[in-house]
C-alpha cells in the first residue's frame, strides 16, 4: 500500500472456532528441526500491526496490546521512505525509537520495508525504471544499502527482517519488477550481497509480492534461495479473489505462496494484510486469521488504518470484534487452546 495511505494512519461461527483451535494447536507446535533455533521468537507466530511509519507507531504498540487484553505484539513493522537515497539509507530519526523497542526484549522482531530505488512513488515510466534497475544491477547503488546495513547494526538491530522491494509484482512502485525481471533479480542479489558485507549483520530478507498475478507473475521475480530467507505476501480483501476461497486458490494466491515456500524450504510471512474493497467483512477476518493459525508464518502484520484496519479505524466494527476475540489474551486465558503461553 502507498506511503500516502500509511500517513493517514496518524489515524461462518464454526470457522472462528476451528481457527481458534488451530491457533492454539499450531502456535504451540515446535517448528521442524531445520528451522528450530530453540528461541521463542522462532517457535511462535509473531503478531504485529502497522500503526504508523514513525515513532508514534512504537507508542501505539503498547496501546494496541492493552486493547487486546495484554496480547504481546512481537513484530514491530515500519517502512523507510522511498523519496530520497538518504532516507533509504536509514536517515529517519524514528529508526532509533524502533531499535529501542526491539532491543527492550529479546523475543521481539523488527520488520523494516526497504525501497530499492528513490522516487519510489513518483510514477516513473517503465523505460526509466528499466534503466534504473540495470544501473542497480551493475552495483552503482551498493553504497546506499551498505550505509543502511551499518546504521542498523550500529543501532543494535543486526537481525532486522528486511522486506526488500515489496509488492515488486505490481504496477506502481519504481522498484517494480516488470520492466526488466532478469536485471531486477540481479539487482536484488547485489543489494543483499552489499548488506551482508557489513560486519555483525544477521539480516533476513523477505520477498513479499502482492497476492495474485498483478503486473507480472511474482515467481518470475524470485531472485534465488541463497538471497531470500522468507517468502512473504501482501494480501488484502480485494479482487482478484472476491471470496477468501478464491484468494487461496487463484493463480499466485495464498496456496501457491505456501507451496512455493515449502518447495524452497522457507518460512512464510504476511507483512501487510487487512480489509479493503469488500468493506467490513467478518467472514474474511475469520478466514484469514484461521489461515494464519494453520500455516504459521514467521510473523503477520495487519495494516491498521482505514479502510484496512480494526483498531485505529471505526468503520469495520464487525471485523474488529472478530480480530479482537481471536487475538485477545483475555478471551483466551482459560482456554486449553491458547494462542500464547
Amino acid at each position: 500500500m502507498s506511503r500516502q495511505g500509511r500517513r493517514r494512519a496518524v489515524a461462518r461461527t464454526s470457522i472462528l472456532a476451528v481457527g481458534l483451535l488451530l491457533a492454539g494447536c499450531v502456535l504451540a507446535t515446535p517448528v521442524p528441526p531445520r528451522q528450530a533455533s530453540g528461541s521463542r521468537a522462532e517457535t511462535e507466530v509473531a503478531v504485529g500491526a502497522y500503526l504508523h511509519y514513525g515513532s508514534p507507531g512504537v507508542e501505539r504498540m503498547q496501546e494496541l496490546s492493552h486493547w487486546l487484553g495484554g496480547t504481546e505484539l512481537r513484530a514491530g513493522h515500519t517502512y523507510l521512505p522511498g523519496d530520497t537515497w538518504a532516507n533509504i539509507e536509514g536517515a529517519p530519526d524514528s529508526l532509533r525509537t524502533w531499535a529501542r523497542w526491539r532491543t527492550a526484549r529479546p523475543d521481539r522482531m523488527f520488520v523494516l520495508n526497504v525501497p530499492m530505488l528513490e522516487r519510489n512513488e513518483a510514477g516513473v515510466p517503465d523505460a526509466r525504471v528499466a534503466e534504473l534497475i540495470r544501473t542497480g544491477a551493475r552495483g552503482q547503488y551498493d553504497q546506499h544499502f551498505q550505509r543502511l546495513a551499518k546504521r542498523l547494526v550500529a543501532l543494535g538491530v543486526p537481525d532486522t527482517v528486511v522486506v526488500l522491494g515489496w509488492e515488486m509484482n505490481g504496477f506502481n512502485y519504481t522498484h517494480r519488477c516488470r520492466p526488466d525481471p532478469e536485471n531486477w533479480k540481479r539487482y536484488w542479489r547485489r543489494i543483499v550481497a552489499a548488506m551482508r558485507t557489513v560486519k555483525g549483520q544477521r539480516f533476513r530478507f523477505d520477498f513479499a509480492p502482492n497476492r495474485g498475478g498483478d503486473a507480472i507473475a511474482w515467481t518470475k521475480c524470485y531472485p534465488g534461495d541463497d538471497v531470500v530467507d522468507i517468502i512473504g505476501m501482501d494480501s488484502y480483501d480485494q479482487p482478484p479473489g472476491h471470496s477468501f476461497d478464491e484468494q487461496v486458490t487463484q493463480p499466485y494466491g495464498l496456496q501457491q505462496q505456501v507451496d512455493f515456500a515449502k518447495a524452497h524450504r522457507k518460512r512464510i510471512s504476511y507483512p501487510e494484510w487487512g480489509l479493503f474493497r469488500n468493506g467490513d467483512n467478518p467472514e474474511y477476518m475469520r478466514d484469514m486469521l484461521a489461515w494464519i493459525a494453520e500455516h504459521r508464518p514467521l510473523y503477520h502484520s495487519i495494516t491498521d488504518y482505514c479502510p484496512h484496519g480494526v483498531w485505529q479505524c471505526d468503520q469495520n466494527p464487525r471485523s474488529t470484534q472478530v480480530f479482537r476475540e481471536f487475538l485477545s489474551a483475555e478471551q483466551d486465558r482459560h482456554s486449553p487452546f491458547r494462542l500464547r503461553p
